[in-house]
């Protein structure tokens, strides 16, 4: 719920504030929080804050009982190097999330780019899920995928109908783009927490090397909107709240989750944005759109319901 009211604050935000900008400037100030809370001491780092080394197998000890059960310096770096390689995907694809949902979201509305983005991530988180994992979503996860597949379809036919039903074609494709790379960042997450990353520990690398990888993006974008008063205040609200705080609540729940299903259980996301994007900001949708937009949250219902199936 603290992730859908994103879009909604950035439309309130400095119009003149590129999406770009804003979106690497959020993660910039999501990480500094983040490496705040852990000097602090409020992280949690037990079971990964140093990466475990692989320790001698049991046929190595088997054939010389003297090797040691504790790894060598260089089996910890070795082992240390191979703890941190799902982090570098997700840092990555975290760095990439940003230009493009909020690029989807100035181009369609927060409702819709909202919905979109967050509702296509489980789908591809699904089939992430398959593929590197050998999740089976099952039935539900089908229908859930042909339900949003159609409405993504009804929302990109839309576009240039003119009246209400008036979609921009790249922004549905940039928030399809936010889709897959947040789906690639749940997957490379879990394989980080399968291989014995404390929760905490893998959110601070994550988007400490996310925020590094943004610098030199938010000040080619220019920062100077951002700097006024409207402009802090929204940024504030983007790195804390959305960033920091979703996030690491994100990553504590996602240890005791699948991939399909930390997907699914996501979906608050786009019921808050889409309530928000028409409360707050006045959005009205047309009937088409209105109708490409329910098959996707009928999709997500399905989806989240899967588990009590």
């Amino acid at each position: 719920m603290l992730w859908g009211t994103t879009g909604t604050a950035r439309a309130l935000g400095p119009d003149d504030a590129s999406p770009t900008a804003v979106g690497a400037v959020r993660l910039v100030v999501g990480a500094l929080c983040l490496l705040a809370l852990a000097r602090a001491g409020y992280l949690r780092w037990s079971d990964g804050a140093t990466p475990p080394a692989d320790p001698p197998s049991a046929a190595t000890r088997a054939a010389d009982p003297a090797s040691p059960a504790t790894p060598t310096a260089a089996g910890s770096a070795r082992g240390a190097w191979r703890a941190y390689v799902p982090l570098a995907p997700a840092a990555v694809a975290m760095a990439v999330y940003q230009p493009l949902f909020f690029g989807g979201v100035a181009r369609t509305g927060v409702a819709v780019g909202t919905v979109v983005g967050i509702g296509s991530s489980p789908v591809f988180a699904g089939v992430l899920g398959m593929v590197a994992r050998g999740e089976r979503p099952g039935g539900r996860w089908l229908a859930a995928t042909a339900l949003a597949l159609a409405g993504t379809a009804l929302l990109v036919g839309t576009s240039g109908g003119g009246g209400g039903d008036d979609v921009d074609p790249a922004g549905i494709g940039l928030a399809l783009g936010a889709g897959l790379a947040y789906a690639v960042y749940v997957l490379a997450s879990k394989l980080a927490l399968d291989r014995g990353w404390a929760p905490d520990a893998a959110t601070l690398v994550v988007f400490s090397t996310a925020g590094v990888l943004l610098v030199p993006v938010a000040l080619a974008a220019g920062v100077a909107p951002l700097l006024a008063p409207g402009g802090l205040l929204m940024v504030a609200h983007l790195g804390v709240i959305t960033v920091a705080v979703a996030y690491l609540l994100f990553g504590r729940g996602l240890t005791g989750v699948g991939v399909g299903a930390a997907g699914a259980l996501t979906l608050a996301e786009p019921a808050t944005a889409a309530t928000l994007g028409v409360v707050v900001l006045g959005e009205r949708p047309g009937a088409a759109t209105a109708a490409g937009v329910g098959l996707i949250v009928a999709g997500l219902v399905a989806l989240a319901a899967r588990r009590s199936g």
